[in-house]
């Protein structure tokens, strides 16, 4: 009789054990890059963007000498909400209600002269998006029927505060796409104390998406961090 209840006790720890850990399951996935420095979060039900696909995105044919370049000289990494995650929502998603949040992290190792030229504005175009360009530049790029960013609006922009030699901006723009509709990104971007590396985090959402799930999207772009390494 002792015995039993002694393993009655046992099992009812185990599956309330069991319980517990399942509560506490993280409703983020949490992301570094190789180094450790740069870091974010994403909710824990966006998956992973196919990490080949995503860089033939981001630096164009791989089997070119300077995708191959750039790609060694990056990290990169990518989460898409949709159900089926795809690197085609970097710039524009799904059509209607079927439009989810797409994020994309991406460190770059800079060059000596590339270290040497680095300002806010280069923070702000890290991802290649032509966020701060001359006015002259602005209208031939409205008037150029190849540059499919168009109708550029800038909603927000905030130089971060100074932290361990670490400087930053945060910028939220609109841009429409392919005559598709309008869509909205907030992009984040570090350079590391050293003056080294640029750390970028884009978010991009149809601007009616955006306006949904600003405070999810907010709550993303706040948890991108960079630190200092202790060999800087």
């Amino acid at each position: 009789m002792e015995r039993s209840r002694v393993w009655h006790g046992v099992a009812a720890a185990a599956v309330a054990a069991a319980l517990l850990c399942g509560c506490a399951q993280s409703d983020f996935t949490y992301v570094r890059d190789d180094d450790g420095a740069t870091y974010f979060k994403v909710p824990s039900g966006w998956r992973k963007v196919d990490q080949k696909s995503l860089d033939s995105r981001i630096f164009g044919d791989l089997e070119s000498a300077a995708a191959q370049a750039q790609k060694q000289a990056s990290w990169t990494v990518a989460f898409d909400a949709h159900t089926r995650p795809s690197a085609d929502h970097l710039l524009i998603g799904a059509t209607g209600a079927e439009d989810q949040p797409f994020v994309v992290a991406k460190v770059q190792k800079l060059s000596e002269s590339e270290q040497n030229q680095v300002s806010l504005n280069v923070l702000r175009n890290s991802i290649g998006l032509p966020v701060a360009v001359p006015d002259t530049l602005r209208q031939q790029l409205e008037a150029d029927a190849a540059n499919p960013f168009k109708q550029f609006e800038l909603l927000a922009d905030q130089v971060l505060p100074a932290h361990d030699g670490i400087r930053g901006v945060r910028s939220v723009f609109n841009f429409r796409l392919l005559n598709g509709p309008v869509q909205t990104f907030d992009e984040t971007a570090y350079l590391s104390a050293d003056g080294s590396h640029i750390s970028t985090l884009l978010i991009r959402c149809s601007a009616t998406c955006y306006r949904k799930r600003a405070g999810e999207i907010n709550v993303i772009a706040q948890s991108f961090k960079v630190k200092r390494l202790l060999n800087q």
